[in-house]
């Protein structure tokens, strides 16, 4: 199997790794994958849930453990932000807007990264950070 695609938005913070656990625990709210009543890091402990999650996934970003540095390697259950040098190869002012960031991923101007990871950056209405995009592969 290949992995599948995905994307979504979630709260803006300046603290892009609270805004990533914010997203995460909207998203629990949302649906518990029939892992009710567990915070992420508890699900992460959890041998069932990663299991869960590599075999298939979310498809959100639950798929991911943890933030990671921008300039870091991929790792598999990582989400990465982006850096200043990549969010200007599709949005050349260093702002990109929803309607921006949703383009270059339809057109493959911006990348989904490899199976398993993540990616995430500010988008921005006015010229001001409003919330934040997240995207990547599920590790099936």
């Amino acid at each position: 199997m290949g992995g599948d695609g995905w994307s979504q938005t979630g709260p803006y913070e300046e603290d892009l790794a609270a805004a990533f656990r914010r997203a995460q625990e909207r998203e629990l709210e949302r649906d518990d994958y029939g892992f009710g009543g567990r915070a992420i890091d508890e699900l992460w402990a959890d041998e069932e849930w990663q299991e869960f999650v590599l075999t298939g996934g979310t498809g959100t970003v639950l798929d991911q453990w943890r933030l990671i540095d921008a300039g870091a390697d991929d790792d598999v259950a990582m989400m990465r932000p982006l850096t200043d040098r990549e969010i200007r190869t599709w949005a050349a002012g260093g702002a990109p807007t929803r309607e921006e960031w949703l383009d270059a991923l339809d057109s493959g101007l911006l990348e989904y990264p490899g199976r398993g990871s993540g990616r995430c950056t500010p988008l921005y209405v006015d010229g001001r950070p409003s919330e934040i995009g997240y995207w990547g592969v599920t590790a099936d």
